[in-house]
């Protein structure tokens, strides 16, 4: 039976759009309004944002915010590897995805050596860099800093030496190695993406199971066959971006995307691979309760958050 520690982070530095460091409250407050007394049982751990950045000037517009992000996704690393040495499970709740990243970093800490898989549930792929980015949020650089990819081969930005010196930093928080390889890396309901991202997909051969293949196949099925995709792996990590989930089941996300799974097959999906002792790491970001009417999203996400901890005790 695996015991868990929550760890809480604010952190919207990542985002475009202002909200997501209130979605841990909004959960809790989901919860309380169904009665549940999950929050007062469970042990938690709050990692210190940098939000008051977000006053700040940009300096750096094709990676906005960077050096706040970067110490963000350290200190989410150190809370990690505290975390899985104490032989808990780290449970994350966070703003934005860009301190996925901080999350990916810590359990290379913790497991020196291990080969390490990513199941990333997201209607995105975040996997532009300061080269290639549309936007210069940092949300949707996540997977790129933790592979440690620049993608200059479909650059279109020329971003500063301070954007360029920092971009290097946040590679490298982990070490002279990238935590994790494209090629290991599952995506879930992936359905926005932008041509740079297909190339590099593609270039890596990392699978892609569309929210189609959910439908047609079942849940069961995909989650069997993700976790055997990534049997060379020695362990897994799950992320799950709440944008993953279609746009009827709440508006309650930064940057919803029609056409996604629903809050019955997110739950199933969820319960299937987190039942498996491989996964190690659970995070689920992306709660924005200032888009949303009636705390939707975060109701649902507590729901979800419910049978995700009790798969995690019920790992063999």
């Amino acid at each position: 039976m695996a015991e868990w520690t929550l760890i809480e982070v604010r952190s919207e530095l990542g985002a475009g759009t202002r909200g997501a460091s209130l979605g841990i409250d909004a959960v809790k407050i989901a919860a309380h309004d169904f009665g549940s007394r999950f929050f007062h049982r469970t042990e938690r751990l709050s990692v210190p944002d940098c939000n008051d950045q977000l006053y700040e000037a940009v300096r750096t517009p094709f990676a906005r915010h960077i050096e706040g992000v970067t110490e963000v996704c350290r200190r989410v690393a150190e809370s990690i590897h505290s975390v899985m040495k104490s032989g808990r499970f780290p449970l994350v709740l966070a703003g934005d995805h860009s301190s996925a990243a901080g999350t990916l970093f810590g359990l290379q800490q913790a497991m020196p050596g291990k080969r390490l898989g990513v199941v990333w549930i997201d209607a995105h792929a975040d996997l532009h860099s300061p080269f290639t980015t549309p936007s210069g949020n940092l949300h949707g650089m996540s997977l790129a800093i933790a592979t440690g990819t620049d993608n200059l081969e479909c650059k279109v930005n020329e971003p500063d030496e301070r954007t360029k010196k920092a971009w290097e930093h946040i590679k490298k928080l982990g070490g002279k190695h990238p935590p994790v390889h494209l090629s290991d890396v599952v995506y879930v309901a992936l359905r926005d993406t932008e041509p740079q991202e297909d190339q590099l997909i593609k270039k890596n051969a990392s699978k892609v199971f569309l929210v189609s293949q959910i439908r047609r196949q079942g849940v069961e099925k995909v989650a069997n066959a993700i976790l055997t995709s990534l049997d060379r792996c020695d362990a897994i990590y799950v992320s799950f971006d709440v944008d993953s989930l279609d746009p009827r089941v709440s508006q309650g996300t930064g940057t919803p995307v029609p056409n996604g799974i629903n809050e019955r097959e997110a739950g199933k999906l969820l319960q299937n691979l987190l039942g498996n002792p491989k996964v190690v790491c659970f995070e689920m970001v992306e709660i924005n309760p200032t888009l949303d009417k009636e705390n939707i999203m975060a109701e649902t996400a507590f729901e979800i958050l419910v049978k995700v901890a009790n798969s995690i005790q019920n790992q063999n």
